[in-house]
């Protein structure tokens, strides 16, 4: 039971699944015009909520959001069902698997047997493709790992159904109701306001407003918790800006790689000429991380002013996030 699937290795599991599942349906797709049609660009900032012992930042909207926004714009569906039984789960995914549907599933990355240990750590949201069973185990095409790969049913059911924040309680979903064709110049355009609006919202906790209030916290964090924990914290927010199989750069350079193909698409230049500032900007969140990463490994020695440069860093970040989203958000009007 093996499907003709084509794995494409992606910079992020979401947009990656999306692109290889809607290749798959003869609907080719680039993962970043999947990332950028649904909206996925954002920074979100919930110190209430603690991910790895840390407040929770994340680069990317909400897990699902993507391909369920993608969907609405060009005009499909995804169905997606979840599980209180792992049987009834592996069930599912068989009877799927018979009717020669690929199927992307939400897992935990912590018990991924085929991740290197360095990268796996309790986080509930990585996506990959399950594309046929042979010998007794599933084939995977995970997008951020280069290969195609096999799961048993026993180490696919652990990381479907893994504890913890937003476990994914064996998830799985697949594009329907797929139309005969469809049009990238609105959807790119629906895309695109939709992440302006959310990244210059004024609610203190998304967007630039919420990059700004991290910039304040981190000089909080230093103050009352101490170096130890301040450096926890900000490794956390590097691993999500760096290593959850974003490209890097915060999705900034995925994101410019959106633009400059709808620059193309839409036949304008300004999108181009934007898609070079946020990669620049993207720049400036690796230069960001790597001053954390010295810190952290105490090749700077670490004081107040240390801290204090990565709070007016990060500040400087968001004031040209600010202004970039502001510019794009009037080309596209």
């Amino acid at each position: 039971m093996q499907l003709e699937f084509e794995h494409k290795q992606s910079a992020h599991c979401e947009n990656g699944v999306a692109s290889n599942l809607l290749n798959y349906y003869g609907y080719p797709i680039s993962e970043p015009m999947v990332f950028g049609i649904g909206a996925g660009l954002l920074f979100f900032y919930f110190p209430w909520i603690k991910v790895n012992q840390a407040p929770a930042i994340s680069y990317r909207t909400m897990p699902g959001h993507i391909f369920s926004n993608v969907a609405k714009r060009l005009g499909f569906r995804v169905k997606r069902q979840h599980f209180s039984q792992p049987n009834e789960a592996e069930k599912a995914l068989n009877k799927m698997l018979e009717q020669g549907k690929p199927v992307g599933l939400q897992v935990g990355v912590y018990q991924l047997p085929y991740f290197p240990e360095p990268y796996r750590f309790h986080f509930n949201a990585h996506n990959l493709v399950v594309y046929g069973k042979q010998e007794g185990k599933y084939l995977i095409s995970d997008p951020v790992i280069p290969h195609v790969t096999t799961l048993t049913p026993e180490e696919l059911e652990k990381v479907r159904f893994a504890k913890g924040v937003l476990a994914p309680k064996g998830h799985m979903y697949y594009p329907s109701h797929l139309p005969e064709s469809f049009s990238l110049e609105g959807a790119i355009r629906k895309g695109i306001k939709h992440t302006c609006n959310w990244m210059l919202s004024p609610v203190p906790i998304v967007g630039v407003k919420a990059i700004e209030k991290v910039s304040k916290h981190i000089l909080q964090w230093h103050q009352k918790l101490g170096n130890k924990m301040t450096n926890h914290y900000l490794a956390q927010m590097v691993r999500m800006q760096e290593e959850i199989g974003t490209g890097g750069g915060g999705f900034r350079f995925l994101y410019g790689a959106f633009l400059q193909e709808a620059s193309v698409i839409l036949k304008n230049d300004t999108l181009k000429e934007l898609s070079i500032e946020i990669t620049e900007i993207g720049d400036s969140w690796r230069d960001f991380a790597l001053a954390i990463s010295r810190i952290y490994k105490n090749r700077d020695q670490a004081t107040s002013d240390s801290y204090q440069k990565l709070s007016d860093a990060l500040f400087q970040i968001a004031q040209r996030e600010k202004a970039f989203f502001k510019k794009l958000k009037k080309t596209i009007q």
